[in-house]
């Protein structure tokens, strides 16, 4: 599981930082979180294939979180993308999309599929084998939700020094892999934990911006490996927090505690702050395990 942050910073856009998108490789599958002005420069500038963007998640209807959206959209087209694209975000998004691209006469010429949300209740918005994705609902001044990334248990792995011993017969491996237990000729069945080992824990991703500090939210995050979670403001302007609809870093420390994560990414840092350390510093003071998202950041926990 990688994560390349392309943008952290709330509001606007500067020359040398950029609004919220990053890029989640989970499992084979590469998905786009949020869609901010610059997005594909920084998708190039990160060098992401854009071919092998399939589903794009939007957390909400605010500009710092998808204004980039209708340009990576147009750029397909003019790159000849023949694939679908799938885009998940807030109820109104296909019409803000759509009347851009009547007007522009730029219409697609790719399978484009809006899958638009209201609901205040989680939902499953993608699964297959491998992976699946779901909403977190959040609570922001207009409709947000957050997205949870979840892997599927993988196959379990061979214990070799077993299953030799036994003289298993490699075309059980597979279906070993899966949890057969093994029938040996003279009717002696061999438990399939004797022949294999557990799998690697799954792993799991959670996106949290823009919202307040929402605890009843930690049922769903209980145990996630790591969490991304908004830190707009430092504790000096902790009043600002509640009617801008955002945290601060120590709430966001507080979530990651309670919800026994193992990594919280901090992000989506208010720009009238000179220093990241400060923000990290006051989330250590909740939770120990802290880092900081900055642009171009890349984070990779395939070894946890």
């Amino acid at each position: 599981m990688k994560l390349t942050i392309l943008g952290c910073y709330a509001a606007t856009p500067r020359t040398f930082t950029n609004p919220t998108s990053q890029v989640l490789e989970i499992r084979n599958h590469l998905f786009l979180i949020d869609c901010g002005e610059g997005t594909q420069v920084e998708l190039r500038r990160n060098k992401v294939k854009f071919s092998k963007i399939k589903h794009i998640f939007i957390s909400h209807l605010h500009g710092d979180h998808f204004y980039g959206l209708v340009g990576l959209i147009s750029t397909f087209r003019l790159l000849n993308r023949e694939k679908e694209l799938h885009v998940y975000g807030p109820k109104g998004i296909k019409k803000a999309i759509t009347l851009q691209l009547k007007l522009a006469n730029s219409w697609t010429n790719y399978p484009l599929y809006f899958h638009e949300l209201e609901s205040k209740e989680s939902q499953l918005l993608f699964e297959d084998e491998k992976v699946s994705v779901e909403t977190i609902p959040l609570k922001h001044r207009i409709y947000a939700n957050g997205f949870l990334f979840k892997e599927k248990p993988g196959e379990r792995k061979l214990n070799m020094s077993a299953v030799l011993k036994r003289k298993i017969d490699v075309v059980y491996y597979k279906k070993l892999k899966r949890g057969m237990d093994m029938t040996l000729e003279d009717g002696t069945v061999i438990p399939n934990e004797e022949l294999t080992l557990d799998p690697k824990p799954p792993r799991s991703y959670a996106f949290c911006s823009d919202t307040i500090y929402k605890p009843d939210n930690l049922p769903q995050l209980q145990g996630v490996t790591v969490l991304y979670h908004e830190s707009t403001f430092l504790e000096a302007h902790a009043k600002l927090a509640l009617p801008t609809g955002h945290s601060t870093a120590i709430e966001a420390g507080k979530m990651a505690r309670d919800a026994g994560a193992q990594h919280l990414i901090l992000g989506h840092y208010s720009t009238r702050y000179p220093d990241l350390t400060l923000f990290a510093n006051e989330a250590k003071t909740v939770f120990d395990n802290v880092l900081t998202a900055d642009d171009g950041k890349v984070f990779d926990f395939s070894e946890d």
